[in-house]
């Protein structure tokens, strides 16, 4: 919980109320849990206030849980004020009240914890610890009811969600969300129960402490299904981020030798490949839109950097290869380019290389990397022998030119 809070942290300063508030739900289990490590306890436990983590823990808590309701209303994003649906304006709704109740309530506990809480040790299990104990049961008591409703409203609301959700990877994350806070409702019912039915008739020590152990258990359960629910939705942008990054790494090279020779062409000088790849602005997405649109301008200028005759004869050389019409325009931009550094030119530009059935930037991606292979495995050797044919053809061609 701790490493993704911090890794959220810039959500903070630059992100949404979406991205804030799921970073307040973090920070807030994350510093719940830390407040339940036994190092924190016993840290804790030297300070005047005895039990001082308990209603810090409790602080944080409802922090945590008020970044919840937020996240729920945030998640729907802005609406037409005049076509509100009934679930977003109950959403909004209890985010109002609930801001106002956990006010209320953080008051009246502090009030009770300083005041009716007998507090002669410090605690290893609050609740356990202090069963039968009326002020302590109290200031439990409210807490729970709060935490209890807060939890069946949030899993109420995201079970409904999870029906209305457009794709399979959300509603299986809105579905461990629901669960998670299904286990809280557990949790609440389980501690509260325990708590007033201790008021009424003591219960063995060694139940009560199984009690704490295995319900502590269900809190740990609880953050963990809950983190990967809010992660699952998260998968798809990961996984295209991380296909976006494997393209810019591999489209690299050609990039990189057609702008070098045509360094007019990009918007900024090309840096070295790593630099390239771990920049951060403009996003990834922009950026490999904008080398396929690089590509194709240095590559629509070496038009005037090769013969008419040039693409037919690799054609005929490229013809057996595994991926031929990818293999032949690789070697023609590498022909092309070693014309190019000769200062070699045409007055009038090769035809065109053939269009393909390209539809959108991803489909240009996937045919530049074929590309991009074809152009890497590409010999000088192969390089040599297609200019020389294409020399050769042309000679010819001005022979019977002349002939004529």
């Amino acid at each position: 919980m701790t490493a993704v809070a911090v890794w959220r942290l810039p959500a903070v300063l630059y992100g949404d109320a979406h991205r804030r508030s799921l970073w307040g739900c973090y920070m807030g289990f994350a510093l719940a849990l830390w407040l339940k490590s036994p190092a924190v306890i016993s840290l804790m436990n030297h300070q005047p206030i005895t039990d001082l983590s308990v209603l810090l823990k409790h602080y944080v808590s409802t922090l945590a849980i008020l970044a919840i309701l937020t996240y729920v209303v945030a998640s729907y994003g802005k609406t037409d004020e005049t076509v509100i649906p009934r679930h977003v304006r109950v959403a909004r709704w209890i985010e109002r009240v609930a801001w106002k109740a956990a006010v209320a309530m953080l008051g009246l506990m502090t009030v009770l914890f300083f005041t009716v809480v007998n507090r002669p040790h410090p605690s290893v299990d609050f609740v356990p610890d202090h069963a039968g104990q009326w002020g302590a049961i109290l200031y439990e008591s409210i807490f729970y009811v709060y935490l209890g409703a807060s939890s069946g409203v949030t899993c109420y609301q995201w079970s409904s969600a999870r029906r209305r959700a457009d794709t399979r990877l959300l509603r299986a994350g809105l579905g461990l969300m629901a669960i998670a806070m299904a286990i809280g409702v557990a949790y609440v019912a389980i501690r509260t129960t325990f708590m007033w039915v201790t008021l009424v008739t003591p219960l063995d020590p060694g139940f009560n402490h199984m009690l704490g152990v295995y319900t502590e258990y269900m809190q740990i359960l609880l953050f963990l299904i809950f983190a990967a629910g809010v992660s699952i939705p998260t998968t798809n942008a990961a996984a295209t981020r991380w296909r976006s990054w494997r393209a810019l790494w591999n489209l690299y090279p050609l990039w990189h030798d057609l702008v070098a020779a045509f360094p007019d062409v990009p918007f900024q000088r090309p840096a070295s490949r790593w630099r390239e790849v771990l920049r951060t602005d403009p996003p990834m997405d922009v950026r490999l839109d904008r080398w396929t649109q690089d590509i194709a301008d240095v590559v629509e200028q070496l038009r005037h950097h090769v013969s008419p005759v040039l693409l037919p004869v690799i054609e005929e050389a490229v013809e057996g290869s595994a991926d031929p019409q990818a293999a032949s325009e690789a070697l023609w931009i590498k022909a092309a380019l070693a014309n190019a550094q000769t200062r070699r030119r045409y007055d009038v530009p090769a035809p065109a290389l053939p269009s393909k059935p390209i539809a959108d930037t991803n489909a240009e991606v996937i045919w530049l990397l074929r590309v991009e292979k074809a152009y890497a495995a590409a010999t000088d050797l192969q390089l040599r022998e297609v200019l020389a044919s294409a020399e050769a053809e042309e000679l010819a061609m001005e022979m019977e030119e002349m002939a004529l």
